[in-house]
Protein backbone atom coordinates (compact mmCIF):
# COMPACT_ATOMS: atom_id res chain seq x y z
CA UNK A 1 0.00 0.00 0.00
CA UNK A 2 2.72 2.21 0.92
CA UNK A 3 4.19 2.27 -2.79
CA UNK A 4 1.06 2.05 -4.04
CA UNK A 5 0.72 5.86 -2.22
CA UNK A 6 4.14 6.48 -3.37
CA UNK A 7 3.45 5.39 -7.22
CA UNK A 8 0.65 7.63 -7.56
CA UNK A 9 2.13 10.64 -5.88
CA UNK A 10 4.92 10.42 -8.13
CA UNK A 11 2.56 10.23 -11.10
CA UNK A 12 0.19 12.92 -9.81
CA UNK A 13 2.60 15.93 -9.26
CA UNK A 14 3.88 16.33 -12.39
CA UNK A 15 0.52 16.98 -13.50
CA UNK A 16 -0.15 19.52 -11.16
CA UNK A 17 3.07 21.01 -12.20
CA UNK A 18 1.25 21.93 -15.72
CA UNK A 19 -2.37 23.29 -14.30
CA UNK A 20 -0.92 26.44 -12.90
CA UNK A 21 -2.06 29.16 -14.88
CA UNK A 22 0.89 30.58 -16.99
CA UNK A 23 -0.14 34.33 -18.34
CA UNK A 24 0.80 35.04 -22.13
CA UNK A 25 0.71 38.21 -23.92
CA UNK A 26 -0.55 38.14 -27.17
CA UNK A 27 -3.09 40.25 -29.52
CA UNK A 28 -4.63 40.08 -33.33
CA UNK A 29 -5.01 42.32 -35.23
CA UNK A 30 -6.99 41.94 -38.93
CA UNK A 31 -6.57 44.19 -41.68
CA UNK A 32 -9.11 44.61 -44.58
CA UNK A 33 -9.47 46.44 -47.84
CA UNK A 34 -13.03 47.69 -48.31
CA UNK A 35 -13.30 48.31 -51.87
CA UNK A 36 -16.41 49.56 -51.31
CA UNK A 37 -15.53 52.49 -48.81
CA UNK A 38 -11.81 52.51 -50.64
CA UNK A 39 -10.35 52.34 -46.78
CA UNK A 40 -8.26 49.76 -44.62
CA UNK A 41 -10.16 48.32 -41.90
CA UNK A 42 -8.06 47.44 -38.96
CA UNK A 43 -9.61 45.80 -36.08
CA UNK A 44 -7.47 44.78 -33.14
CA UNK A 45 -8.14 43.06 -30.00
CA UNK A 46 -5.65 43.37 -26.99
CA UNK A 47 -6.43 42.18 -23.30
CA UNK A 48 -7.89 45.20 -21.24
CA UNK A 49 -5.81 44.58 -18.05
CA UNK A 50 -2.37 44.64 -20.12
CA UNK A 51 -3.34 47.66 -21.53
CA UNK A 52 -4.51 49.22 -18.70
CA UNK A 53 -0.87 48.00 -17.11
CA UNK A 54 0.88 50.04 -19.93
CA UNK A 55 -0.89 53.13 -19.60
CA UNK A 56 0.39 52.79 -16.29
CA UNK A 57 3.57 52.20 -16.47
CA UNK A 58 4.36 54.24 -19.79
CA UNK A 59 2.11 57.47 -18.51
CA UNK A 60 1.54 57.70 -14.86
CA UNK A 61 -2.01 57.15 -15.08
CA UNK A 62 -3.44 54.36 -13.15
CA UNK A 63 -6.28 53.29 -16.22
CA UNK A 64 -9.45 51.62 -15.78
CA UNK A 65 -10.18 50.86 -19.21
CA UNK A 66 -13.00 48.09 -19.64
CA UNK A 67 -14.64 49.48 -15.75
CA UNK A 68 -16.88 51.90 -14.14
CA UNK A 69 -14.77 54.16 -13.68
CA UNK A 70 -13.01 53.89 -17.32
CA UNK A 71 -12.12 58.07 -17.75
CA UNK A 72 -11.86 61.05 -20.47
CA UNK A 73 -8.21 60.47 -19.51
CA UNK A 74 -8.11 56.85 -20.10
CA UNK A 75 -9.38 56.69 -23.58
CA UNK A 76 -7.16 59.83 -24.51
CA UNK A 77 -3.61 57.43 -23.41
CA UNK A 78 -5.10 54.72 -25.25
CA UNK A 79 -5.26 56.42 -28.30
CA UNK A 80 -1.81 58.35 -27.81
CA UNK A 81 -0.61 55.61 -27.00
CA UNK A 82 -1.85 53.35 -30.16
CA UNK A 83 -0.49 56.56 -32.33
CA UNK A 84 3.06 55.79 -30.77
CA UNK A 85 3.26 51.96 -31.06
CA UNK A 86 0.91 50.95 -33.99
CA UNK A 87 1.63 52.12 -37.61
CA UNK A 88 0.38 51.86 -40.92
CA UNK A 89 2.07 52.32 -44.18
CA UNK A 90 0.88 52.38 -48.09
CA UNK A 91 3.07 51.94 -50.72
CA UNK A 92 5.60 52.79 -48.38
CA UNK A 93 4.33 55.84 -47.00
CA UNK A 94 3.36 56.47 -43.10
CA UNK A 95 -0.29 57.09 -43.18
CA UNK A 96 -2.66 58.76 -41.04
CA UNK A 97 -5.15 56.45 -39.49
CA UNK A 98 -8.63 57.29 -37.87
CA UNK A 99 -9.42 55.78 -34.32
CA UNK A 100 -13.13 55.00 -35.51
CA UNK A 101 -14.04 53.46 -31.83
CA UNK A 102 -13.76 50.81 -29.53
CA UNK A 103 -15.76 47.71 -27.43
CA UNK A 104 -15.23 45.25 -24.77
CA UNK A 105 -15.97 41.84 -24.92
CA UNK A 106 -15.12 40.07 -21.83
CA UNK A 107 -11.36 40.83 -21.03
CA UNK A 108 -10.66 41.96 -24.50
CA UNK A 109 -10.62 45.66 -26.06
CA UNK A 110 -11.52 45.99 -29.24
CA UNK A 111 -10.42 48.78 -31.82
CA UNK A 112 -11.62 49.77 -34.71
CA UNK A 113 -8.75 52.07 -36.54
CA UNK A 114 -9.55 53.31 -40.92
CA UNK A 115 -7.30 54.52 -43.00
CA UNK A 116 -9.96 56.38 -45.31
CA UNK A 117 -9.70 57.33 -49.37
CA UNK A 118 -7.25 54.65 -50.61
CA UNK A 119 -8.28 53.84 -53.80
CA UNK A 120 -7.78 50.08 -54.46
CA UNK A 121 -5.84 50.90 -58.44
CA UNK A 122 -2.84 53.02 -55.91
CA UNK A 123 -2.60 50.27 -52.88
CA UNK A 124 0.51 48.34 -53.97
CA UNK A 125 1.20 47.11 -50.08
CA UNK A 126 0.08 47.40 -46.50
CA UNK A 127 2.78 47.80 -43.79
CA UNK A 128 1.83 47.35 -40.38
CA UNK A 129 4.61 48.03 -37.38
CA UNK A 130 2.82 46.58 -34.02
CA UNK A 131 4.84 47.83 -30.90
CA UNK A 132 1.88 46.94 -28.71
CA UNK A 133 2.92 46.38 -25.49
CA UNK A 134 6.60 44.79 -26.21
CA UNK A 135 7.56 47.74 -24.01
CA UNK A 136 6.16 46.65 -21.04
CA UNK A 137 6.50 42.72 -22.03
CA UNK A 138 9.40 40.83 -23.57
CA UNK A 139 7.30 38.18 -24.64
CA UNK A 140 4.43 39.96 -26.26
CA UNK A 141 2.97 38.46 -29.47
CA UNK A 142 1.13 40.60 -31.79
CA UNK A 143 -0.61 38.33 -34.61
CA UNK A 144 -1.26 40.47 -37.75
CA UNK A 145 -3.38 39.22 -40.47
CA UNK A 146 -3.45 41.51 -43.61
CA UNK A 147 -5.92 40.74 -46.72
CA UNK A 148 -6.82 41.67 -49.74
CA UNK A 149 -8.35 40.86 -53.09
CA UNK A 150 -8.31 37.34 -51.77
CA UNK A 151 -4.10 37.51 -50.77
CA UNK A 152 -3.44 37.32 -47.13
CA UNK A 153 -0.47 37.18 -45.25
CA UNK A 154 0.14 36.71 -41.40
CA UNK A 155 2.76 37.49 -39.36
CA UNK A 156 3.71 37.46 -35.40
CA UNK A 157 5.61 40.16 -34.67
CA UNK A 158 7.45 39.84 -31.80
CA UNK A 159 9.84 42.24 -29.98
CA UNK A 160 12.80 42.48 -32.17
CA UNK A 161 10.49 41.71 -35.44
CA UNK A 162 7.64 44.09 -35.30
CA UNK A 163 6.61 44.77 -38.73
CA UNK A 164 4.64 42.94 -41.25
CA UNK A 165 3.97 43.63 -45.08
CA UNK A 166 1.51 42.45 -47.70
CA UNK A 167 2.79 42.86 -51.58
CA UNK A 168 0.32 43.52 -54.11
Amino acid sequence: MRFLKIGLLTLLVPLFAFTVLHKFYISVTNVDYSEKEEAVQIITRIFIDDMNAVINERYGIPAKLGTERESDMDRDYLKKYLRTKFVVEINGETVPYNFIGKKYDTDMLICYLEVPNIPRNELKQIGITNEVLTDLFDDQQNVVHIKVDGNKKSHVLIKSHTKGMLNL
